[in-house]
């Protein structure tokens, strides 16, 4: 308990949200061309350093504490406390999503903040790789992660993208290896069930859908999106009803798979059972499907436990 003791006394006895808010300003004060503004961030910089050389002559381990408190709030370190306790070891990799998380799924620019950049890089110098997982394309991804992070950071060879829900993943700087199509090594017949999907998806949405969404332009997945600002209540109409119709399409093209013939104890409306599937996987589309009174009859547990799944609404 003595680390966590002493991580008690740190935010008990020192002004570190002060110390944080010093912390953020020299980091990611811009770079500009004014004497004064200079002056300004020199006397953030020695406020920082005094405030840090207080805290590390209080500590054993001084240096250490100072930094902890300049970068993380009391839960923050608390927690990191908890993972180092549980596991004994440093994290040894970053893994993270992009919407909601390295920026909010509202910003319609594909940038990632400052701060947050800097919090990366930060991971990257320390030796610490960094892996983007993301239902997204990668050109998409890839792009915003070079113009925010540098070429040179994503070509390190300690950072990698999983696109498109896990159907490919790019690790630059590793040779033969550093694009993989994971999606290639899935059955010949789940990926013809995957084409069949792409090609009637437009082509057979119901008009009202149609004109309310595009097919993002993926490599393997299906994807619809809205025409419509992220977040408004038009998009998140059409996503919904185009939910209900990707499930329906799915069942429609794995029962033509099978020669239209229903598995054992399915339902005979193919839709029906990829609705029963998936919202008995995932409580976000069975909240959906009941929003949308589209909640099927059959039960899951009569839908064969072959169907496929890998299409989207986004």
């Amino acid at each position: 308990m003595e680390r966590y003791d002493l991580l008690y006394r740190l935010y008990e006895e020192f002004d570190v949200t002060t110390l944080r808010e010093l912390q953020d300003f020299v980091d990611l004060f811009p770079p500009v061309d004014s004497r004064v503004a200079l002056d300004y961030w020199q006397d953030a910089h020695d406020d920082l350093e005094a405030r840090k050389r207080e805290i590390q002559g209080e500590f054993a381990a001084g240096e250490t504490f100072a930094e902890v408190a300049a970068r993380a709030d009391r839960e923050s370190a608390f927690t990191a406390q908890d993972l180092l306790s549980a596991y004994g070891r440093r994290v040894n990799a970053l893994v993270l999503d992009v919407d909601e998380t390295l920026r909010s799924a509202g910003r319609t620019d594909n940038e990632i903040p400052r701060e947050v950049l800097h919090v990366l890089t930060e991971f990257h110098e320390s030796g610490v790789p960094i892996v983007i997982c993301t239902g997204q394309t990668l050109e998409n991804v890839k792009g915003f992660m070079i113009q925010g992070l540098g070429n040179e950071l994503v070509h390190s060879g300690e950072f990698a993208i999983v696109y498109e829900a896990g159907t490919g993943v790019f690790t630059p700087g590793h040779g033969s290896d550093t694009k993989r199509l994971l999606y290639e090594e899935l059955d010949p017949d789940v990926r013809a069930i995957f084409d069949d999907i792409r090609s009637r998806v437009i082509r057979e949405a119901p008009e009202s859908l149609r004109h309310g969404v595009h097919l993002q332009g993926n490599e393997f997945n299906v994807t619809l999106k809205p025409n419509f600002d992220v977040g408004s209540d038009r998009a998140e109409s059409v996503v919904d009803d185009a939910l209900v119709y990707l499930l329906d399409l799915l069942g429609s093209c794995v029962a033509a798979s099978h020669d239209g013939v229903a598995a054992d104890g399915a339902a005979t409306d193919p839709g029906a059972s990829a609705r029963a599937y998936y919202a008995d996987a995932d409580p976000e589309i069975a909240a959906v499907l009941d929003r949308m009174d589209a909640t099927p009859a059959v039960a899951a547990a009569d839908v064969a436990a072959a169907t496929v799944g890998g299409t989207g609404t986004r």
